[in-house]
């Protein structure tokens, strides 16, 4: 343990977005919504290093990196690792 009081949530999927981040990159077939699935991954590491993330924005993230990258079959299990974290967070709550 490091010490810290961090929300083992929020490590999760930092370190989820992090490895999905670096598996992109590597991977050497452009494709058409390649730029939306870097820039949705940049945000969701934005919104990780900033606290507990709201969970209506963690799950449009999710969406549009599902879409733009969801048919490339070697980036399937770093996305599952992210929609994984990102269900760590439940579901965002309704007003009654």
């Amino acid at each position: 343990m490091t010490g810290s009081d961090e929300d083992p949530r929020v490590v999760e999927l930092r370190t989820a977005v992090s490895r999905l981040r670096r598996e992109l990159a590597a991977h050497p077939a452009e494709f058409p919504d390649r730029v939306i699935a870097e820039d949705e991954l940049a945000a969701l590491a934005a919104m990780a290093t900033h606290g507990v993330p709201e969970v209506p924005r963690l799950r449009r993230s999710l969406l549009l990196i599902a879409g733009a990258i969801g048919s490339v079959s070697a980036l399937s299990r770093g996305l599952s690792d992210v929609r994984d974290a990102v269900e760590l967070f439940g579901e965002p709550e309704r007003g009654r």
